[in-house]
């Protein structure tokens, strides 16, 4: 689809468009174009208003055009994962969201299981749209217990396939799912295998550090938390209500 402009706007290449990463497999003309036209502000080349203007009108008409480009509706794979802090946030996120739009989630904990975090009380308003399962019994140098953990990541996974093959949810989160792998607790084949059981328009978000590449590849959607600074590490601060559960 051709980018319609009758007063043509020259384009000059944008501060917003150097040193980027090579374009993503399955970008169109239009995705360049909107590169190109760069998301406006300061990083726009125009000092004079009526030329920014121009560049912002042209920049709308892209991105209307993108939208109409994007038809297809799927239930997605989405993993957060890396090092840093918010992996878990990330995906209660996406919880709190659904639910708000009167859909059925479920939240399966793989390690954690403790303590109760706060967001469990802050979702309880949602009753039964939330089934929100702790089936860990915390970190591995708390348990002490290779054959009791395998076991609970074992039934843990029962309950996530049960989930991830209901209907009803909108959304299944599986919690720390990625340290069950790597700890060898659960096999590579057997999440695989899981998640063909999803009805079509049923997302997962799957979290914790250390997704292994054939999980990488089936994901919809990627992202890595990269650790920068932390309060525990430099400054020995402990953990916090609120900020860590």
């Amino acid at each position: 689809m051709a980018v319609s402009d009758p007063d043509p706007l020259p384009v000059p290449s944008s501060p917003w468009t150097e040193g980027s990463s090579p374009e993503p497999a399955g970008s169109t003309g239009l995705d360049r174009a909107a590169a190109s036209l760069g998301p406006g502000g300061a990083l726009a080349p125009e000092a004079d208003g009526e030329a920014y203007r121009r560049r912002m009108a042209r920049r709308r008409e892209v991105q209307q055009q993108r939208l109409g480009e994007r038809t297809l509706e799927k239930g997605l794979v989405l993993v957060f994962t890396g090092d840093g802090k918010g992996k878990t946030t990330a995906a209660l996120g996406l919880v709190l969201r659904t639910l708000g739009h009167g859909e059925r989630v479920a939240v399966v904990q793989f390690i954690k299981g403790g303590w109760q975090p706060g967001e469990v009380r802050a979702l309880e308003v949602f009753g039964e749209a939330l089934a929100w399962e702790a089936l860990g019994e915390g970190f591995t140098w708390e348990t002490q217990d290779r054959e009791r953990d395998r076991a609970l990541v074992q039934r843990a996974w029962g309950r996530s396939r049960e989930h991830l093959a209901d209907p009803e949810r909108k959304l299944v989160v599986l919690d720390e799912v990625n340290v069950a792998l790597r700890l060898g607790y659960l096999d590579l084949e057997q999440l695989l295998e899981g998640l063909t059981l999803r009805p079509p328009l049923t997302h997962v978000a799957l979290t914790g550090r250390g997704a292994p590449p054939a999980l990488l590849e089936r994901a919809d959607l990627v992202t890595e938390m990269r650790l920068v600074r932390h309060p525990f590490r430099e400054q020995g601060v402990k953990a916090q209500a609120g900020i860590e559960y």
